[in-house]
């Protein structure tokens, strides 16, 4: 086994505990056909399910693979992410089910899924929860994850399918519609494709003037912000800069920026992290806020972010 391989297989059986929530079924015959759990759409393919009608998944999953989609329709993310879901769980013809559960609605279920923000995409397994990811991903990479689950559920005997009816067949290659963006979202949307980073800022400023709780507005600013500042910059400049003054403020933050714009997150953190403490107050603010905003676009749940924000806690306390 490769060591890609092994790792995928070790997150894959990291479940987390559903045993509060529903008893464990015996598992089915593999190859077995399922009968998906009442209120499914899509040809049985996928289900909207809540705490009453748990324990159908759980029992669909011991002949075949459920993908979990916590969603919330408040988030722009699990709109978008809940269509391709749809989208791909149609080309699979039944080898698995994706059960969308409203976390809102269902407190409890989105704490057995351990789910910290939504949209959360989990599976089960013959009975066994398993986390897949956060927040929305490339349609590329949920195939990856689809793939993943398969290959696990197959090497426990769980090769079974759901049917598909008629209806589901004729709707096979249909891109399903995303909902709307709000208004203001639309609007910075249009400005970063025209490149009017300074216009996006603005829409999504408006928007969380408008609802300080909206989150994907405050993870859209964060990440325009950052493509704003890093307009018309040289990445050897911005570099050389940071090396020939390592204590100025202004070109380290330039730098994180880079980096993790480039994909060199931890970096990024780092350096702002060994330069807060050499700061003056006025210096550690500007710091402590662009760390804030950097967190924003990486995601709260990276662990990558809780380690970095658990070492900037301990510096300020």
């Amino acid at each position: 086994m490769t060591d890609e391989r092994a790792a995928q297989a070790a997150r894959l059986r990291g479940a987390v505990d559903l045993s509060g929530l529903v008893n464990r079924p015996d598992p089915a015959a593999a190859g077995a056909t399922a009968a998906a759990p009442s209120g499914a759409r899509a040809g049985g393919l996928v289900v909207d399910v809540d705490e009453r009608s748990f324990s159908q998944l759980v029992e669909l999953s011991s002949t075949v693979p459920v993908l979990v989609d916590l969603w919330s329709a408040r988030t722009d993310q699990s709109t978008r992410l809940s269509a391709t879901l749809i989208k791909v769980v149609r080309e699979y013809k039944g080898r698995f089910v994706l059960a969308r559960i409203e976390a809102e609605r269902n407190p409890q279920l989105a704490q057995a899924f351990q789910a910290q923000e939504v949209p959360t995409v989990a599976a089960i397994i013959g009975g066994r929860p398993v986390g897949l990811f956060v927040g929305e991903l490339p349609e590329p990479e949920i195939r990856d994850a689809v793939e993943q689950v398969l290959a696990f559920a197959a090497q426990n005997g769980i090769t079974g399918t759901v049917p598909v009816d008629d209806a589901d067949a004729s709707a096979e290659g249909a891109e399903p519609e995303p909902a709307p963006l709000p208004p203001l979202h639309q609007e910075a949307y249009d400005a970063i494709e025209r490149g009017d980073f300074q216009a996006a800022i603005d829409a999504y400023s408006k928007a969380i003037a408008q609802n300080p709780g909206d989150a994907d507005a405050k993870a859209g600013l964060a990440q325009v912000s950052l493509l704003h500042r890093l307009q018309g910059k040289s990445l050897d400049a911005v570099r050389a800069a940071a090396a020939a003054a390592p204590d100025d403020v202004d070109a380290q933050l330039d730098v994180a920026d880079a980096d993790l714009s480039g994909g060199h997150v931890e970096d990024a953190f780092d350096r702002l992290l060994t330069l807060f403490p050499k700061l003056d107050a006025a210096g550690k603010n500007r710091v402590r806020e662009r760390l804030v905003e950097l967190f924003e676009v990486v995601g709260s749940a990276d662990p990558r972010v809780v380690k970095a924000r658990g070492r900037l806690a301990s510096l300020l306390y």
